[in-house]
């Protein structure tokens, strides 16, 4: 029961953080997206349409940490976990037409006739206080997704880190506007689009890994190194994992003396499990025991 509780507390917290998320970038899109057509910046209104499409990923990560929660049935016997996975890689196609976009308008405006006028110096104002709000709003999710162990808020957190640097060099490209070099502003345009599409192309790399069964070979070989150390394990003949949403679902042969009877042999395996949940905790451990071959 308290396991329950536990895991229940766990999910919710992760929700707050991607609430949060939200609720920020609704705020700091709309008001970039403005300040960047009044004040004559190509840079904050690129950083606006930015913090547009992290709306759409902290949005999928709500509706599929939502999903997830649901409990399994008759078409889910694994239970609903992958939905936030796929709710991602929607995301990442998302975040790319965005980026795309921003880049087409940061060539127009860069290689265009028509010489810009540098941006307004309020527009740099904007940039640096979206910069600090996002700085506070990632270190409210770092610590939220290291307290709730959730990948996905954990994602989110590097995602608002990004956004304040993405601010800070916008910032920095108006300056180099008002300094005499107008073209740096939608240059600073392109380089947000371009790191859009990056942030994109990660998402959907990460999750289509995932996705596929995809796993972490060095950490593989820690669960083996430590089952191996079990007492009563003479080999870990076999072992394989895979992620079921932010879960992980171990699955391992290991051998054991071949005239234990099966009440020890399950013992040796319940080991196994619990070592697994309490020092990774790793949602479920599946042990296939197998007798040591007699020499």
């Amino acid at each position: 029961m308290a396991r329950l509780v536990k895991k229940v507390d766990r999910k919710q917290g992760a929700e707050a953080g991607a609430l949060l998320s939200i609720f920020v970038y609704l705020l700091l899109s709309a008001g970039k997206l403005l300040a960047g057509g009044v004040f004559g910046s190509d840079a904050v209104e690129a950083d606006g349409w930015n913090n547009l499409s992290d709306i759409i990923a902290s949005s999928a990560v709500y509706i599929g940490m939502k999903i997830a929660k649901k409990p399994r049935d008759c078409n889910h016997p694994y239970g609903h976990s992958q939905a936030e996975n796929i709710s991602s890689l929607l995301a990442a196609f998302l975040m790319m037409s965005i980026g795309i976009d921003v880049i087409t308008s940061g060539v127009r405006s860069l290689f265009g006739k028509e010489k810009a006028a540098a941006p307004d110096v309020l527009a740099a104002v904007v940039a640096l206080a979206s910069a600090a709000v996002m700085i506070g709003v990632y270190a409210i999710n770092r610590r939220l997704a290291r307290r709730t162990n959730s990948m996905a808020l954990a994602a989110v957190a590097k995602d608002n880190l990004s956004d304040a640097l993405v601010s800070i060099g916008a910032a920095i490209g108006i300056a180099g506007a008002r300094l005499g070099w107008p073209w740096l502003d939608p240059l600073a345009a392109l380089v947000i689009g371009a790191m859009i599409g990056r942030t994109a192309w990660e998402v959907f790399m990460e999750t289509a890994h995932t996705l596929t069964d995809g796993f972490d070979e060095q950490q593989l070989a820690v669960y083996k190194d430590e089952i191996a150390a079990v007492s009563g394990v003479r080999d870990v003949a076999d072992i394989k994992a895979r992620m079921l949403g932010n879960d992980i679902v171990l699955e391992v042969t290991i051998r054991v003396d071949s005239h234990l009877t099966v009440a020890k042999s399950h013992e040796i395996a319940d080991e196994v499990e619990r070592l697994m949940r309490n020092r990774h905790n790793i949602r479920a451990t599946h042990v296939h025991v197998e007798p040591e071959a007699v020499r």
